[in-house]
């Protein structure tokens, strides 16, 4: 017998989506659920005596990247099914962890309208009756999050939601002031900067999973301040305490200081190393990018390049924070450690002539606001699995 999620239409609209409540074990004859592709399934079975039941198969989160194409899947069912179309409304909204509400798309009947920054990148997927399901095209990291999927008719209603996961990496972030200097409002920007994101508790809980030690506190974007441990040490909350996040709880936004946790995911372009005969400066690398045709790489972008091009590179090179770093996907000797990851070699004075530059080279078809809708996102499949993790350590981090 294969375990499905299964609902009796006693009310007169249900939605089925990514969170159910009543589960029973069937025996129904169906083909396998093609989880490598991407693939979701859904088998309708005949009525019994106890009403229409509906058989859906599907994973508890939808996973993309950066740039991608992503169903967000959410079926209804109405009872008596001859009720007209026009009068049944469709609307998704995005649930932050402070249950704060963003507008993402309404439609009713025909009339259809998209909201703020989704305008141009949803769409009812329409695959038959009773699909409420939508398609995020050029998905951003603004993007991850839990959605609320609602349908109504006239006065009766149902929700169902629906959590978007990206593929990414976490890093931690300090400026060149040093550590401990953000407010929250500050740790935001400064990952906004760095082409990033600050990280859910999720994410950090992921990444520390993966391997993540870190030994200073930071912000997450629900205003709370943790730090993950893989190592317990007595500079670090003591030794004898056990490995896992270590949660200050939710501090005050405005006059607390901590350095910050940040997220990216799949680059919009390309992280190379610019070959030159002679170290530069700080002002030198920032022109020797732009006489490339790129600008100098900011920190998420050489993360992400890390994680996702595989660069690997054994050389100290600026970034566009003044920063001087440099990834490494195969650890060797005098590469800077044993584990991968990239690493840190502080803020140095912007006028020594020490180091490379990382450039970045944006995508040739990305269009401001990245919000160009192609023909190929429309026909992608969504993505069900996570992406594989990758080890770290306490100074070499993901």
């Amino acid at each position: 017998a294969i375990l499905f999620q299964v609902l009796f239409l006693h009310p007169p609209i249900i939605v089925f989506s990514m969170v159910f409540i009543l589960t029973f074990a069937l025996s129904v004859s169906s083909p396998p659920m093609d989880t490598e592709k991407g693939r979701r399934k859904v088998v309708h079975v005949l009525e019994d005596e106890s009403g229409a039941v509906i058989v859906q198969t599907a994973p508890g989160k939808v996973v993309t990247h950066r740039g991608g194409s992503i169903t967000l899947p959410c079926r209804f069912h109405h009872e008596p099914d001859n009720t007209d179309p026009a009068r049944i409304r469709i609307k998704w909204t995005k649930v932050t962890d402070a249950l704060q509400f963003e507008d993402v798309f309404v439609a009713l009947g025909k009339q259809q309208r998209v909201f703020g920054s989704y305008q141009g990148r949803v769409f009812l997927e329409q695959a038959g009756r009773g699909d409420a399901s939508v398609i995020i095209q050029n998905v951003t990291l603004e993007d991850y999050g839990r959605y609320e999927c609602e349908v109504t008719n006239d006065m009766e209603d149902d929700t169902g939601f629906v959590n978007l996961d990206l593929e990414g990496v976490v890093f931690p972030y300090y400026v060149r002031e040093g550590r401990y200097k953000l407010n929250y409002h500050q740790a935001e920007d400064a990952c906004k900067h760095q082409d990033a994101i600050l990280a859910s508790h999720a994410q950090l809980h992921k990444a520390w999973l993966d391997g993540l030690d870190w030994c200073n506190a930071g912000w997450l974007e629900d205003g709370s301040v943790q730090y993950p441990i893989s190592h317990p040490r007595d500079q670090c909350g003591r030794k004898d305490t056990p490995a896992g996040v270590r949660n200050y709880g939710y501090r005050h936004k405005g006059d607390e200081r901590y350095d910050a946790f940040c997220f990216t995911s799949k680059p919009n372009g390309k992280v190379y190393f610019l070959k030159r005969f002679k170290k530069v400066n700080y002002a030198e690398a920032v022109k020797a990018c732009i006489r490339d045709g790129s600008a100098v790489a900011k920190v998420g972008q050489l993360y992400a390049a890390w994680k996702f091009q595989l660069l690997d590179r054994c050389e100290a090179g600026w970034l566009e924070d003044g920063s001087i770093r440099y990834p490494i996907v195969n650890p060797r000797s005098r590469c800077g450690g044993s584990q991968p990851g990239v690493r840190h070699l502080g803020f140095p004075d912007k006028k020594f002539r020490l180091y490379g530059v990382y450039c970045f080279c944006k995508n040739p078809e990305e269009t401001t606001g990245g919000s160009k809708v192609t023909q190929s996102l429309k026909r992608s499949l969504p993505k069900w699995k996570s992406s594989n993790s990758t080890p770290m350590n306490i100074t070499n981090v993901t």
